[in-house]
């Protein structure tokens, strides 16, 4: 798994969750939606999109929150 890769998927084991801003504040991930792809993709992860609300300088703005789903990392982890 790739650096960038590994670094959101244990953030999201950890905190459930992930937003773009989160990831390029804690890990300089810029590309979050690519990372998210290949947790999906290549390692088989149920990850759930969330468009939620945030406030922002200029009053609100709507962001994507992935959700990963704990069971599917459980049973990767267990193979």
């Amino acid at each position: 798994m790739k650096e960038q890769t590994r670094k959101i998927f244990q953030h999201m084991k950890k905190n459930g969750s992930i937003t773009a801003l989160e990831a390029i504040q804690a890990y300089g991930v810029t590309r979050l939606s690519a990372r998210i792809w290949e947790l999906r993709h290549d390692y088989g992860y149920t990850i759930r999109t969330k468009l939620v609300r945030v406030k922002t300088r200029a009053g609100e703005a709507t962001v994507a929150k992935y959700i990963l789903d704990t069971r599917s990392a459980d049973r990767r982890n267990g193979e």
